[in-house]
């Protein structure tokens, strides 16, 4: 699969690399940018690559959900942030979209581009505290929305077999077709 390493290149390129005790919180919060970016370009790249418009569908609706369930969290959810700076701390949205990334591509395309996923994805959420934006538990909050998101929303893909739901004036069902 050419699309295996598409996740580790944009972090390779951006130069995180620095050892961990020498990372500002400056830096930590420009990874975590870069995961979140990377994650979310991955899951609608990937798919529309692939010509799987149904698994662009369902990122876009995992992402989406995930986004929106985010920012009514922070709306009513006043928690200040650990380097002061707003009030909108609850949850992560970072580690909430980058989850829900990550979830959508472990489910449609399996493990082995779900691993590194949910690698970047940790990552994500990690940097999200490193760089004073969230508390832990904003981080674990994120991770689940995202990772629920993600599950609710996507189907693993086979291409073999296709189920096309149909309606008219006369009724409705679904057709299924398969390829050998």
């Amino acid at each position: 699969m050419r699309f295996r390493h598409l996740l580790i290149v944009p972090l390779l390129a951006s130069g995180v690399s620095p050892p961990a005790n020498a990372i500002s919180d400056n830096s930590w919060e420009d990874i975590s940018d870069v995961g979140l970016a990377s994650l979310i370009g991955t899951a609608l790249v990937l798919p529309a690559a692939r010509d799987d418009w149904g698994g662009l569908r369902q990122a876009a609706y995992s992402i989406g959900t995930a986004a929106g369930v985010t920012l009514i969290g922070k709306t009513l959810v006043n928690e200040e942030r650990p380097d002061n700076s707003d009030d909108d701390s609850f949850p992560s949205g970072h580690t909430a979209n980058s989850f829900a990334s990550a979830t959508t591509l472990y489910r449609r395309y399996g493990w082995q581009i779900g691993l590194p996923a949910y690698s970047v994805a940790t990552l994500t959420g990690v940097a999200r505290e490193r760089a004073r934006k969230h508390h832990w538990y904003d981080v674990v909050a994120g991770a689940a929305i995202g990772g629920v998101s993600g599950w609710f929303f996507t189907d693993a893909f086979n291409d073999k077999v296709q189920l096309v739901p149909w309606i008219d004036s006369k009724g409705g069902g679904v057709v299924v077709s398969i390829r050998w």
